[in-house]
């Protein structure tokens, strides 16, 4: 009696979703992509947060297509057109003190402000994270002398040093980038010294200094790695800070240098017209606020997908 061959049923192909879902990844990349998707997931679940993503992406696209939407040039002044208020024709959101469209400003000073926003994001955190995790790993004197240092700079408000800063530096925005980087890394360090200090006396990180491992390697590639989740809702959370100090400058004339459409310098010209054509100020009042507000939403978020105090509790 003969049988007949058995058919194997092919196995449909894996899709994308179930491939990052899987609970049983089988390489480091994949369980990587996991972790990233499982907090885009629950990211997605906090409306606010994706408010507040929402609001940046917009800032981001008006940045970059500036050139393209602003209906004005920035910079061109037209006197007998001065003061316009809202809903004029061609003039959505007015005209300023020299008849110059407050939207073309606003679109503009929207690169002015994630140019600063992402110079001090990358100069602080990892002047923090440098000076937390050394100083946390050594120990010793220099733990003492890099910790004073840090505690001098936390011992002084952050606009106050930022503005001694920029007076000894001089006015413009590269010095305002400079100034607010040197006044905003002190959290970092603590931070960074805090989780170093947690994870220096680990049972992993004396296998690998078993293993042969430097202190140099042990810092960068099993130190560093464990402190960026913290560091990145830390940044997204001080990033409302740093534009407030920004326009700060920019307000007191420390900052970007007329005619920069810089969003605190406009305020600080609108200033004069508040009760008479209060929408000069207030059109870049409410662009600080907005943009301040998303970064806060989103960070909020962020930590309630990265901090693992919270996830685990």
């Amino acid at each position: 009696m003969s049988t007949s061959p058995q058919t194997s049923t092919p196995t449909p192909p894996q899709g994308l979703r179930d491939w990052l879902l899987t609970d049983t990844p089988t390489s480091r990349r994949q369980a990587r992509m996991a972790a990233l998707y499982q907090g885009w997931l629950s990211l997605r679940q906090n409306h606010m947060a994706m408010v507040g993503l929402g609001i940046l992406i917009l800032l981001i696209s008006i940045a970059l297509l500036a050139p393209v939407i602003a209906p004005h040039d920035p910079y061109v002044q037209n006197l007998a057109n001065r003061l316009q208020p809202l809903g004029t024709e061609g003039h959505f959101l007015g005209t300023d003190s020299l008849g110059r469209d407050i939207l073309s400003r606003l679109i503009h000073g929207a690169r002015i402000t994630l140019y600063i926003v992402a110079l001090v994001a990358m100069i602080a955190p990892i002047a923090g994270l440098l000076v937390g995790t050394v100083s946390g790993y050594v120990g010793g004197w220099a733990d003492i002398i890099l910790m004073r240092i840090t505690d001098i700079f936390l011992a002084f408000p952050r606009l106050v040093l930022a503005l001694a800063f920029v007076a000894a530096l001089g006015a413009g925005i590269e010095n305002a980038v400079l100034a607010i980087s040197l006044t905003a890394w002190p959290p970092y360090a603590r931070m960074a010294r805090a989780e170093t200090l947690t994870i220096r006396s680990s049972d992993y990180i004396s296998a690998i200094r078993l293993q042969g491992a430097g202190p140099l390697r042990i810092i960068i590639k099993h130190i560093w790695p464990l402190c960026v989740s913290s560091l990145i809702v830390r940044v997204t959370l001080d990033m409302a800070g740093i534009i407030l100090a920004a326009a700060g400058l920019g307000f007191l004339g420390l900052g970007a240098q007329p005619p920069s459409p810089e969003w605190g310098a406009m305020i600080s010209e609108g200033r004069r017209f508040i009760l008479d054509h209060w929408w000069v100020a207030t059109m870049p009042g409410l662009a600080i606020f907005a943009v301040s507000l998303a970064f806060n939403l989103l960070g909020d978020g962020l930590r309630d997908v990265l901090d693992p105090k919270d996830s685990a509790s």
